[in-house]
C-alpha cells in the first residue's frame, strides 16, 4: 500500500488567520477534508452572484497528486451555495493562494462568514496519459451513442 502523500501548507498571514482551522477531514472516514474561508468581513452573496474568497493558505502537493475542489453538499441543499467550477483542480506545482469560486444559485441572499467551512478538498493521484493517434477506435457496445442514447 502506497503511504498517504504529505501536503505541505504555508499560512499566509499566521497573525492575522490564527483563527482560520487548516483544511481537516471532519470523521475518521471522511473523503473529504473541510476547507474555511478567510474573509476580513462577512460577505453577502447575493442570487447568482460568483465571489472569490480567500483560504489564508497556500500548499505544496506532491507530484503525480491534485487537490479537488468540490461544494459542501449541507450549503447546496440548503441554501445553493456551491462551487462555479467543480471540481476544480489545484495543480501540484501551484503555490498561490488557495481561493475558491464561491457561487450564490439559490433564490436568497446568503452571508459567508469568516471561518466558515465553504468546500471540501480531496487530494487525488493523477495519471500522466501519453496520447496516440490511430486511424480507427476499437468498437464499444455503445459506440457513438450520445447523451440519452439508452433511453433512460
Amino acid at each position: 500500500m502506497t503511504p498517504d502523500p504529505v501536503i505541505r501548507f504555508r499560512l499566509l498571514d499566521p497573525q492575522k488567520n490564527a483563527d482560520i482551522p487548516l483544511p481537516s477531514y471532519m470523521t475518521p472516514q471522511s473523503a473529504g477534508m473541510d476547507v474555511h474561508a478567510a474573509l476580513d468581513s462577512p460577505l453577502i452573496l447575493n442570487p447568482g452572484q460568483i465571489a472569490l474568497v480567500p483560504t489564508g493558505f497556500a500548499m505544496a502537493l506532491p507530484a503525480g497528486f491534485e487537490a479537488q475542489i468540490r461544494p459542501r453538499s449541507g450549503l447546496a441543499v440548503k441554501y445553493g451555495i456551491s462551487l462555479i467550477n467543480t471540481p476544480g483542480t489545484i495543480d501540484a506545482d501551484y503555490r498561490g493562494e488557495v481561493k475558491l469560486a464561491v457561487v450564490n444559485f439559490g433564490s436568497a441572499a446568503y452571508t459567508l462568514k469568516r471561518g466558515e467551512r465553504i468546500a471540501q478538498m480531496i487530494v487525488a493521484r493523477v495519471f500522466k496519459a501519453r496520447l496516440e493517434v490511430v486511424t480507427r477506435l476499437d468498437p464499444t457496445e455503445r459506440n457513438t451513442g450520445g447523451f440519452g442514447h439508452t433511453g433512460r
